[in-house]
């Protein structure tokens, strides 16, 4: 699901003739401090859409076509795309505050394919330098960052641009689900920025060890909550959990800006497992993994395979996973950690900002 930076225009990525507030003519348009800069660094190595929301014209007149808009913003916007700064909407709406518009800030009207579309709102933010822009954001279940000013209800308050970059840089790439069935209700949330603490139960505890290896060795936190209909058999379970952990894993990733993107082997005593691991979007598993025993705890050991399996098809990543060694227990637990490893190096940010890919996109 996409996350989405909703930012005010007056005030905030312009500022405001302290005369009159209207921006309505080139020579008064005047940017605001640092927006260049650091908008333009969040748009290249952050992973959010930027809409932009205003309930101002600025242009010295009350209403205009949506698709005509008069030269200060036109000239707004040509600027900015010269810096990369690409708005994907732009919502305006110059209703007066008289007027009562379901459109006018705090009011949603104008959002609804945001409300009720494929978008994460719990990690999106609305950035402005108003009150309205606060009590927008809590209607859509966003943070808030206000800029320029103080609130207890804003999330975060920043008085620069500079400042905005910092804090969302710093966010960690989260993502939380559930998945219910009349078979499971399984919830995770997982934290790719983590420092390796999980608490897992799904009732078969073998399998809660092999998933606590993952985020130990992977350095992701970890929370998984599964019932399932343990009585007929584990399938269900293990499936549905792979599923969802896949999923979110892909959620987490988002766009993939600046991901090693692959990751690769452990030895375990007698055993010796290599995971080769692609987060490249395309969902692919090789399994070479044989066992001599049915069961390992209270986990049957075909259901392995189909754990991975099912992670690979919501995550959309190509793994190829091969293990040796006579110590059956050794042989999946350095499957697992070696698993682990590979999401650890996969997941990680380098100093760049790009894609990695020549196609340009995961």
């Amino acid at each position: 699901m996409k996350k989405v930076l909703f930012i005010d225009r007056d005030g905030t990525l312009i500022t405001e003739p302290p005369d009159d507030y209207q921006v309505d003519s080139l020579d008064k348009l005047e940017f605001y401090p640092g927006v260049f800069r650091w908008l333009s660094a969040i748009a290249s190595e952050l992973d959010y859409e930027l809409v932009m929301v205003s309930n101002q014209d600025g242009l010295g007149t009350d209403a205009f076509p949506e698709e005509d808009f008069l030269p200060p913003h036109n000239k707004m916007l040509k600027a900015m795309e010269n810096e990369g700064i690409f708005f994907t909407d732009i919502l305006i709406d110059p209703s007066l505050p008289s007027e009562n518009s379901p459109n006018r800030k705090p009011g949603t009207g104008m959002l609804g394919k945001y409300i009720h579309g494929p978008y994460n709102l719990e990690y999106s933010w609305v950035i402005g330098d108003r009150s309205t822009d606060v009590q927008l954001a809590a209607k859509l279940g966003c943070n808030s960052i206000l800029l320029g000013g103080k609130s207890e209800q804003a999330t975060i308050c920043a008085a620069t641009w500079e400042e905005i970059y910092r804090v969302l840089k710093e966010i960690p790439r989260n993502a939380s689900g559930e998945r219910k069935t009349s078979e499971t209700q399984i919830s995770i949330s997982l934290n790719l920025d983590g420092k390796g603490e999980s608490e897992i139960d799904t009732g078969l505890k073998f399998f809660d060890h092999m998933l606590e290896q993952i985020a130990k060795h992977g350095q992701i936190d970890l929370y998984i909550k599964a019932e399932g209909d343990l009585q007929v058999d584990e399938h269900h379970t293990i499936e549905d959990t792979g599923l969802l952990l896949g999923e979110l894993f892909r959620q987490a990733l988002g766009l993939k800006k600046g991901i090693e993107r692959y990751g690769f082997l452990l030895p375990m005593d007698d055993s010796l497992a290599r995971v080769a691991l692609d987060f490249g979007g395309r969902p692919w598993l090789e399994w070479n993994v044989e066992f001599k025993r049915e069961k390992i705890g209270d986990v049957p050991t075909e259901m392995f395979h189909h754990f991975f399996k099912s992670f690979t098809d919501n995550a959309k990543c190509n793994l190829n996973i091969s293990a040796s060694g006579n110590n059956e227990h050794h042989k999946i637990e350095s499957v697992f950690k070696a698993f682990a490893k590979s999401i650890k190096m996969a997941v990680r940010k380098d100093a760049g900002s790009t894609i990695p890919s020549t196609k340009g996109s995961l």
